[in-house]
């Protein structure tokens, strides 16, 4: 997946498209994989880098929804639970069973929740991933061997997936250009194209590297932009309602020390009445999440006091060791696109993470809501509304059982390796062909310099942050480790790129302000929401 090559192919069929996407995250991604596998010619057209907003701050699961049985939701939470199932079967590499344990201190919740999740194991049906069980104290605290023992009465074991999240969205991408799409970041959308007869046609996008702009026309134009659906919608109708309120989550990366172990704990009901996870990610402690509304959606959300307050205190409730800001490596936020409700409740944890499908009067289709699991099923939905709407032509959806870029079965000999599936015997070719490439970024860490050329060659990073925050994880993982490796990561990016010097230390400036956003100290600052 070579930029360079993609944008030959926009320069050279400028008007040859059947479906336009706009945006680059785990839904448009997931439109721009199902157009393409059914034969559609398709362009994606994204502002900044795959993932570079929500889908990349996800807490890394993959799931049914378990709180959405208490909203009644269980439509949404039926299909999840098949979505789960068929994104373990289709990218193997990325998605993995994950045990949790949701620790009961009273009789009456161990029969509330163990009631709850025998449901949600109803629901699963043949596509369970095991049985949920009622465990004993002793059991419980040889799980979780951190949590607070007094007055504990047992737990209850169930099981979910994980999953990297902008790994994901990078073999998507990678998947929808083996079948024929044409996927390109940093290609922002300025404005939209319409025929005489008022139809949405096509766009106005400049490529941000090289300041030229492009006019690619299309049978379709498919919002798919998060959050900031509103903003492309405005370029249709300046008075254009909002369809989109964002929450924002906020999740802290601490040492595994504060929960050693393989399962993942799960709080069902925090004193405000969210749900609260501590889930082991990448050899790291990962706890979240908010939700809390904001009026502006931003690229770059950043954490509340609040919120970091709220995440501390509520797994310092549960865990012998209570973590404090000192203890934070790595801090992140991401703002959800949930669908407006016409309620307009004050709390984003009533709003159902169901999607909407919309079709305007000049053709432009809007797809707004949802959740990384559910993003092979949106896509669906999008297209099949378009067929039914006879702007496209009927061809059926493929994705059910379609293998993901990098799908295997059989996991490299190298765990750090296991992310990148079939490419993994590349990378290590790589590396044994190129020692110096073998060199790791940073000490602490198993990320080495091969892949940063792996990243730039295969999977169109084009910065410091590209690599260190989305194809590899460190900026999520330790953001202090990951300033520590800009220079050598800007170093190779500037090689590979064929770019001066001089990018290469501009490069390290930008993201060590970036970084910084990512750490605790200096304090996060309050913002008004």
């Amino acid at each position: 997946m070579n930029r360079t090559h993609i944008l030959h192919q926009l320069e050279n069929h400028p008007d040859h498209w059947d479906v336009l996407i706009i945006g680059g995250g785990a839904t448009g991604l997931g439109i721009a994989v199902d157009a393409a596998t059914r034969g559609y010619k398709t362009l994606l057209l994204e502002q900044a880098d795959f993932a570079k907003g929500t889908s990349s701050r996800s807490t890394k699961l993959i799931h049914g929804g378990v709180r959405y049985l208490a909203l009644g939701q269980l439509k949404l939470v039926l299909n999840a639970l098949k979505e789960r199932w068929l994104l373990l079967h289709n990218a193997p590499h990325l998605v993995k069973t994950q045990p949790f344990v949701v620790p009961v201190y009273t009789w009456r919740e161990a029969f509330l929740y163990f009631s709850g999740l025998k449901l949600y194991d109803l629901l699963a049906g043949k596509r369970s991933l095991g049985n949920s069980t009622f465990i004993s104290k002793k059991k419980a605290l040889k799980a979780l061997p951190t949590i607070k023992a007094t007055g504990l009465k047992g737990g209850i074991r169930y099981y979910d997936c994980q999953f990297d999240d902008s790994r994901l969205a990078i073999n998507l991408a990678q998947t929808a250009v083996e079948n024929g799409a044409c996927v390109l970041n940093y290609m922002q959308v300025t404005g939209l194209q319409q025929n005489d007869a008022g139809k949405v046609c096509g766009v106005v996008a400049q490529d941000l590297e090289t300041g030229l702009m492009y006019k690619p026309k299309a049978k379709v134009v498919i919002n798919a932009t998060g959050v900031f659906v509103d903003d492309i919608l405005r370029l249709e109708q300046p008075d254009a309602k909002p369809l989109v309120r964002p929450s924002q989550g906020v999740h802290l990366v601490l040492s595994h020390i504060f929960l050693p172990g393989s399962e993942a704990l799960m709080i069902p009901k925090t004193p405000d009445g969210r749900v609260l996870f501590a889930v082991p990610w990448q050899g790291k402690l990962l706890v979240g999440t908010t939700d809390t509304i904001r009026n502006t959606p931003e690229l770059e959300p950043k954490a509340l006091d609040r919120e970091v307050d709220f995440i501390l205190e509520t797994a310092g409730g549960y865990l012998t060791r209570k973590p404090t800001a000192a203890d934070v490596l790595s801090v992140f936020a991401g703002l959800r696109p949930l669908a407006a409700h016409k309620g307009n409740p004050k709390e984003s944890k009533d709003i159902a993470r169901n999607f909407k499908v919309i079709l305007s009067g000049s053709n432009l289709i809007t797809i707004t809501g949802g959740k990384w699991t559910i993003y092979r099923e949106m896509a669906e939905s999008t297209l099949n509304k378009l067929i039914k709407a006879s702007l496209l032509p009927h061809r059926p959806c493929i994705t059910t059982n379609l293998p993901i870029h990098g799908h295997t079965l059989q996991q490299s000999t190298n765990p750090h390796l296991h992310a990148y599936g079939a490419d993994a015997t590349a990378l290590e070719q790589l590396q044994l062909k190129h020692p110096e490439l073998a060199k790791k970024l940073h000490p602490a860490y198993a990320y080495t310099k091969a892949e940063v050329v792996w990243a730039v060659r295969h999977e169109m990073a084009r910065t410091v942050e590209d690599v260190l925050a989305r194809r590899l994880r460190l900026l999520f993982l330790e953001a202090e480790a990951a300033i520590a490796a800009a220079p050598a990561v800007a170093a190779i990016l500037a090689d590979e790129l064929q770019l001066p010097r001089e990018w290469a230390d501009e490069q390290i400036r930008q993201f060590t302000l970036l970084a910084k956003d990512y750490t605790l100290t200096p304090p996060v600052a309050v913002h008004q929401i």
